[in-house]
């Protein structure tokens, strides 16, 4: 009898610019947070209680309902040792699992070599946004970078006979001679990834129908665009996308907010579109962001921080509080940031050996101790 075991699939989105852990899951009985937040506490009557002792930000109503669902893992405190406040260094971090170097490749980017080692898909990981992450990025690994699945694909403004030609001397181009070389079979292989992602790609909005309507946010038409690539069946295994920036150095209460509505929104019409299809069972979608805030507001916002929360949501999920919320004493305190308790190694090394039935030692780059907030 044939399988019907569904591939897992993991969607990867990234909070950019630092997002404030302090406000998004809220010690609301702890005085130290009324002490620290003058200017950007949130008030007691807007916060959205979890339990007796945590509060969702008012804006993450669609979040709590997801909670309410069993749907939902908060993992405390994750970063790394003597994080260096950095959005660029931090993310790179972040992004290859190398905090002690500079890193040149991608924990994902191995992660997708490990799932197609014979390179059978050239569509196993897609990223959604302008560029390629660094962490999809490996030496030998195609991935498609859409910006735009509705307008994307190859001279898609020539006429169909002018198009197919273009191509016809694009794939020329892009085709492999002897004695090339290396780097040259590498472009060649690339460029022509790069042309049948695109086909195939292209298609997917025709197979989509949906009754769920999406907030009018880009992350939301991302995550609609996640959706539809799944949904047409074409076998990826790793969706990237992000949503920012998260940097609220000043005017936070506002910025914060509309960050937070447009991502648990899009987040929650996203696993309601999944699941009206009956998609939903095999997909998990993890959150994180470079670090967190300082923990004492600036009197308009809140400056870089170190340790942050990371969230996973699906059927798959552990729902719950993993990990602890780091102290917020002042003794406790790391230049005034909550000090990280859980490698963010960890959490990633559940993702791929619990998720994606791979070894975590090579993409993670090295053993480290399993969060278990994904369900056997």
């Amino acid at each position: 009898m044939a399988s019907t075991k569904k591939d897992p699939v993991l969607v990867i989105l990234q909070l950019s610019g630092g997002n404030d852990y302090f406000n998004t899951l809220i010690p609301y009985n702890d005085p130290l947070y009324r002490d620290n937040r003058p200017a950007v506490g949130i008030k007691d009557e807007d916060m959205i209680p979890v339990d007796d002792e945590f509060a969702f930000h008012p804006s993450m109503a669609s979040m709590k309902g997801l909670w309410d669902e069993g749907m939902v893992a908060l993992i405390h405190g994750v970063g790394y040792q003597n994080s260096p406040r950095s959005h660029f260094r931090s993310m790179d971090i972040w992004h290859t699992c190398e905090p002690d170097k500079v890193g040149t490749e991608g924990w994902l980017g191995r992660a997708t070599k490990f799932l197609d080692p014979d390179k059978e898909n050239v569509l196993t990981s897609v990223n959604f946004g302008n560029g390629l992450p660094r962490a999809l990025a490996m030496p030998g690994v195609s991935v498609a970078s859409v910006s735009d699945l509705a307008t994307y694909g190859i001279l898609t403004g020539l006429e169909q006979d002018q198009r197919a030609a273009a191509l016809e001397r694009f794939e020329r181009m892009y085709a492999p001679s002897v004695g090339s070389g290396y780097v040259m079979d590498y472009l060649s292989q690339t460029g022509l990834d790069a042309l049948k992602g695109a086909d195939i790609l292209r298609t997917a909005p025709d197979k989509y129908s949906s009754t769920v309507e999406y907030a009018a946010s880009p992350i939301a038409r991302k995550l609609r665009d996640v959706a539809q690539v799944h949904l047409a069946g074409f076998g990826t295994r790793i969706f990237y996308t992000q949503h920012g920036s998260f940097d609220t150095h000043a005017s936070q209460l506002g910025m914060h907010a509309q960050l937070l509505k447009e991502v648990s929104n899009a987040v929650s019409d996203f696993f309601l579109d999944l699941k009206e299809h009956d998609a939903a069972d095999n997909v998990l979608l993890f959150m994180f962001s470079e670090f967190g805030r300082r923990v004492r507001d600036n009197g308009s916002g809140t400056d870089h921080g170190a340790g942050g929360l990371c969230i996973a949501v699906g059927d798959p999920v552990v729902g719950g509080y993993h990990g602890e919320y780091p102290s917020r004493k002042p003794a406790d305190l790391q230049f005034g940031d909550l000090v990280p308790n859980m490698d963010f190694r960890s959490v990633y090394s559940t993702i791929v050996e619990d998720w994606m039935g791979l070894e975590a030692n090579p993409v993670v780059g090295g053993a480290f101790e399993k969060t278990q907030y994904i369900k056997n």
